[in-house]
């Protein structure tokens, strides 16, 4: 039997503590303007490209956060986003790995990743 489930992510749900400062921060890192609905009180989907990133906060739980990350935003200079996270007081965790990309923080801790692709 083939099966009926395609090959592509749908979106991607990050925990959020607050919905309305998460929109807020990754709409001002993203330099997208907060100005569609929250849903259902606690869900707030990105406008991005390609896989959608909903921040959620129904889902969030103290100290159950991405220790990992889940996925990367993508760039096409690693180095102009590492100076441009850092110039927004964002937590980088690591440098540049393999000149190829580097780890942050959210407001609620969740491990991220930018990736020169």
């Amino acid at each position: 039997m083939k099966s009926p489930i395609q090959r592509k992510a749908g979106a991607i749900f990050i925990p959020v503590k607050n919905i309305e400062k998460a929109r807020d921060w990754y709409c001002d890192l993203l330099g997208i303007s907060p100005n569609l609905d929250i849903q259902f009180g606690h869900l707030y989907i990105l406008p991005v490209e390609n896989v959608g990133v909903i921040l959620d906060s129904k889902i969030y739980e103290e100290g159950k956060t991405f220790a990992t990350p889940a996925f990367h935003f993508n760039t096409k200079d690693i180095h102009a986003s590492y100076e441009y996270m850092n110039s927004k007081g964002v937590e980088v965790v690591t440098p540049i790995q393999h000149d190829h990309f580097f780890t942050f923080k959210d407001p609620d801790g969740n491990l991220l990743m930018i990736c020169e692709c």
